[in-house]
């Protein structure tokens, strides 16, 4: 994986607040492009983003921090670009001052310094492209090399075509911009700490995602021909109904498997709740047929497995394999699991912690 630093930041950090003092004497109160904000509202919410990245890192907040950031409402446009140059800078030091173990909660996923410094550097590029395109600077175009580590880093499910640089890919996998061959993403999110296997990324299927999912979208992914598989859009559904009365755990739900060579989705992994009183969780998966055979079920069940285990109380993970299935026995017993009985034609598998 691909690290993102404190350099990485503050490099991108200048290259935006650059491009936004050019800009610095038109009219901010015009909406910024693709948002319902105007240009001002959309520096201040940059300004904001920032400073709780950089709150929460410093902290190693295991929730949201209740921080409000603001500007004064005469404050002119150059004062604006100051607020975001300062807490620009105000989140490199915090990923500068941190520890490699620091890990802080964010909604897309805990994160540790180079992921808060990768999702600091995705808003102000963003956010400046915003701004600036609704401002008349549509020409203005963000660094191909930070968005391919920003890419990398936060987006290992979003496709890269040949025909496109870096910088597009970013825009598309923002829903900014459309790629050859693509739809338009109408959701999209990015992943602080997606779990990586061998040859697979593992991708959180967050609740909004689940609910396109289930109900015949594309989840925010980008699937091989022959996905998604419904093994996978049930689980999407089960996680619906699981949010409804109050038993949805994140991180103890399906996750998309993407195939890293060539960052499509294929297939689904995950859990079907959260640890039982005595410690044990259930996992299931499935893939599109075309991806079978490949190593790719065994690869993601132990990236799965390896992330449950780092998490305090887990004692055992399950699976449940029918009798006639071959090709799923053979991938859990690769992964570690030991029978554990069987009935009602299925065999039970038991992986105990480390």
């Amino acid at each position: 994986m691909t690290l993102f630093t404190a350099g990485d930041l503050t490099r991108t950090v200048a290259e935006a607040v650059g491009a936004l003092r050019e800009v610095a004497d038109r009219d901010w109160s015009l909406p910024a492009a693709g948002l319902e904000w105007s240009c001002r509202d959309t520096a201040v919410h940059l300004t904001s983003d920032l400073t709780a990245f950089a709150a929460q890192l410093a902290g190693r907040a295991d929730s949201w921090l209740p921080l409000t950031v603001g500007a004064a409402a005469e404050a002119a446009p150059d004062a604006l670009i100051d607020l975001v140059e300062a807490s620009g800078r105000l989140l490199a030091a915090a990923v500068f001052a941190a520890d490699p173990q620091d890990r802080a909660w964010h909604r897309a996923g805990a994160a540790g310094a180079d992921g808060f410094a990768a999702m600091g550097a995705t808003e102000l590029l963003l956010h400046a492209h915003d701004i600036l395109h609704g401002l008349g600077r549509a020409d203005w175009t963000g660094s191909a090399h930070t968005g391919a580590l920003i890419l990398d880093r936060l987006f290992p499910h979003a496709p890269r075509p040949a025909s496109a640089d870096a910088w597009g890919s970013l825009l598309a996998a923002t829903g900014r911009a459309d790629l050859p061959g693509l739809p338009r993403r109408r959701n999209w999110r990015w992943y602080g700490d997606p779990i990586r296997g061998a040859g697979v990324v593992l991708c959180e299927i967050g609740p909004s995602a689940a609910a396109d999912l289930h109900t015949g979208g594309e989840g925010g992914f980008v699937w091989a021909e022959d996905g998604p598989p419904e093994g996978t859009r049930i689980a999407a559904g089960m996680l619906g109904l699981a949010r409804e009365v109050g038993e949805y755990h994140p991180g103890w739900g399906p996750y998309a498997i993407i195939r890293a060579a060539d960052r499509l989705a294929i297939g689904g992994i995950g859990f079907h709740g959260a640890p039982d009183p005595e410690g044990q969780a259930e996992i299931g998966y499935d893939l599109v047929p075309s991806a079978r055979g490949r190593g790719h079920a065994t690869d993601a069940v132990r990236a799965l497995a390896a992330r449950a285990f780092a998490r305090p109380g887990l004692t055992a993970l399950r699976a449940v394999v029918e009798e006639g299935n071959a090709p799923s026995h053979a991938v859990v017993r690769r992964a570690g699991f030991r029978r554990d009985g069987s009935e009602d034609g299925t065999v039970r598998y038991l992986l105990r912690r480390p």
